[in-house]
């Protein structure tokens, strides 16, 4: 029999709240679209919504019970009432993490750490029962979620921390409490809330608040790499592991080999050279790799046995997913890579683009604006030009109002098409393309690529798994 994740017994005594019966649930949601059957149901509150006016559908979903804070809203089904449903929700984490056995691990970066964190997940669901953060619930919400729905006899934990402002990491850092804590990368994300890269490398490194004892783990590639270790060492950290190109790097990589719509990964790992395949395409993934590595062994992890799990890594959506469309006479691959964009990531897809040889095409960007540069942004955007160039681009389209700043630097035969919109782009984009490209299609997520791929990848083809050609 499987023992419940709460009963209304741990979690009146985790929140100090009231139930109104006995009652047990499998798993915790504060959203009713993806609840599941059993989940206990979180009413939280929030400036556009109250979760108290989605109690009944929650039941009609199949909630096992609510947690409220008024019970009236209950009409007699069962639940737990609380003074404040956040505070109860991180109560709840809290306690979840108290009682774990688990190893766990904390993911942040500015860019990475999502693909990272589900890498990580998937080489370690093959060892043990792992519990992760799902999506990118890694803000002051996602990450006590999260850590509510850790699971007493879990082997692994993995959770994401992200942020968009200084002292947001470490409060979450702190409910963690991490065994070994990671930084992917420093990049200019999030730039419009920040004085400098700097600072926001200061913002990243604050996940180690909570690592005494534990192991660092830092990308040897910034020029942050003196910074962010010095603050892991001063919170605590009994070892700092690095991992990048970088002589120096603990987990260093050799060479990335592309290999279809994947990568031969050769890496050196403590004196020893150990190759691999990789199922998702670009160095950055080849990057991404290394802290997944470096990681399951620092959670005590066989190193081996998970680099042979990259290479059935599934493809992620919105996240370098590859998929083959039927198109007129043949077919084009459309590497989807919509969800987020920064300059550094937008520099990493390019490069993955100008890595791959189209067969008879050509090499196709969609490209939309990155947001939240502040005033960098427009010579963030001039910038991609040499991207574009040096990476033999054959051609463009560009949807915003900051990435046609491109049409200043480009040749007018390098553009297919510019709109300020997802939706206006979309004819030109459906009427442009020719079999044999490859396309990438990568923005900020606010721009809404997402509407590209859907009209590209409907009726939805199967995704490629990533290394196969």
């Amino acid at each position: 029999m499987t023992t419940p994740l709460w009963t209304s017994t741990t979690a009146a005594a985790a929140t100090s709240g009231s139930t109104t019966e006995d009652w047990a649930a499998n798993g915790v949601s504060i959203d009713t679209r993806t609840l599941n059957q059993g989940d206990l149901f979180i009413a939280l509150s929030g400036p556009n919504f109250d979760g108290h006016d989605f109690v009944g559908a929650a039941f009609d979903a199949g909630a096992a019970a609510a947690l409220v804070e008024q019970v009236d809203i209950l009409n007699g089904r069962p639940g737990l009432i609380v003074q404040d449903t956040m505070s109860a929700m991180c109560a709840l984490g809290i306690n979840a993490r108290e009682r774990s056995v688990a190893q766990i691990a904390a993911i942040t970066g500015s860019v990475g750490k999502t693909g990272t964190k589900e890498a990580l997940a998937h080489v370690l669901s093959a060892q043990g029962n792992t519990s992760f953060s799902q999506r990118n619930l890694n803000n002051h919400w996602g990450v006590p979620l999260s850590l509510a729905r850790l699971q007493s006899n879990a082997k692994y934990g993995i959770f994401e921390i992200g942020m968009n402002h200084p002292g947001e990491i470490k409060p979450l850092a702190r409910l963690v409490r991490p065994h070994v804590a990671v930084v992917t990368a420093i990049a200019s994300a999030h730039r419009e809330f920040f004085d400098s890269v700097e600072a926001i490398a200061h913002a990243k490194g604050e996940i180690f608040a909570s690592i005494d004892g534990g192991i660092a783990i830092i990308n040897r590639d910034t020029e942050y790499f003196s910074l962010l270790s010095k603050m892991a060492k001063d919170a605590g950290a009994s070892s700092i592991i690095s991992f990048g190109q970088h002589l120096d790097s603990n987990m260093r990589l050799i060479e990335c080999i592309p290999n279809g719509f994947g990568s031969l990964i050769k890496a050196r790992w403590q004196n020893e050279l150990i190759s691999y395949q990789v199922s998702q395409p670009g160095v950055h993934w080849a990057h991404n790799s290394l802290a997944v590595l470096a990681t399951a062994d620092a959670l005590g992890a066989e190193i081996h046995s998970a680099a042979k799990m990259l290479a059935t890594l599934p493809p992620m959506q919105g996240r370098g997913a590859v998929h083959v469309i039927p198109w007129g006479d043949g077919t084009i691959k459309l590497i989807d890579d919509s969800y987020n964009a920064s300059p550094e990531s937008m520099s990493a897809a390019l490069k993955t683009l100008g890595s791959l040889r189209p067969c008879g095409g050509r090499r196709v960007a969609v490209m939309g604006d990155m947001l939240e540069l502040g005033d960098t942004s427009r010579s963030a955007h001039l910038a991609l030009k040499k991207h574009i160039e040096k990476n033999d681009i054959d051609t463009v389209f560009l949807v915003g109002t900051e990435i046609t700043a491109l049409t200043e630097v480009l040749h007018k035969s390098q553009i297919s098409a510019t709109a300020d919109t997802a939706d206006a782009l979309l004819p030109s984009v459906l009427s442009g393309l020719r079999a044999g490209d490859i396309v990438i299609i990568k923005a900020s997520n606010g721009i809404g690529l997402d509407l590209i791929v859907s009209a590209l990848t409907k009726p939805e083809p199967s995704p490629l798994v990533s290394n196969q050609g």
